[in-house]
């Protein structure tokens, strides 16, 4: 068990019957009254946001969150398949577990969260960007490229994106896994 004065970002807790990650937290002593910890949390399980209050007397279920590397092998009607580097293990996970599964590409390492007590896969985690091939865009009209305007664009893994109007197909880009957002273009 732990305490309040415990908490901080990135802290994974069992509360309310689910396991939860703190985002965000501010410990608040008022000048009248008891202090209290605001905090924004994160559901590990379905990736819910929840805002939450709890008073400095409350105690907390830490819970103990493993992360292994795996490697993304394919997806078939089971779910998504991984390969874990060290043992060669394969796992399944559902789509509901990943947050942009849609830019997975095969070969791609990402670290899988297990509940360390329970064994349990919680969720996935990729890098912060991925850089992959336009398989298919309209070509861009010259001179265009002043304006601050989007098009659309299908990716190797099949994901739509939105890319500036100068990318062209067969060009590489840099997109973020939070958002799937373009960052930039990626020379070869």
């Amino acid at each position: 068990m732990a305490s309040t004065s415990d908490i901080r970002n990135g802290l994974c807790m069992e509360w309310e019957g689910d396991i939860w990650t703190v985002i965000e937290f501010q410990h608040v002593k008022p000048a009248r009254g008891a202090a209290f910890v605001r905090t924004k949390l994160k559901s590990m399980t379905n990736g819910k946001l929840v805002d939450n209050t709890f008073p400095s007397s409350a105690k907390i279920d830490e819970v103990r969150i493993e992360r292994r590397k795996f490697q993304y092998l394919y997806k078939d009607e089971m779910g998504h398949n991984f390969m874990n580097n060290e043992d060669y293990e394969q796992v399944s996970i559902d789509e509901k577990l990943i947050e942009r599964p849609d830019l997975l590409k095969e070969g791609m390492e990402v670290d899988i969260l297990y509940h360390a007590a329970k064994d349990l896969i919680l969720t996935l985690e990729m890098a912060t960007s991925v850089i992959m091939e336009i398989t298919y865009t309209e070509p861009g009209l010259k001179g265009d490229t002043a304006t601050n305007a989007f098009k659309p664009a299908i990716v190797e893994s099949g994901a739509e994106i939105r890319v500036p109007l100068f990318i062209n197909q067969g060009d590489l880009v840099k997109i973020d896994t939070q958002t799937g957002a373009y960052m930039e273009r990626v020379k070869q």
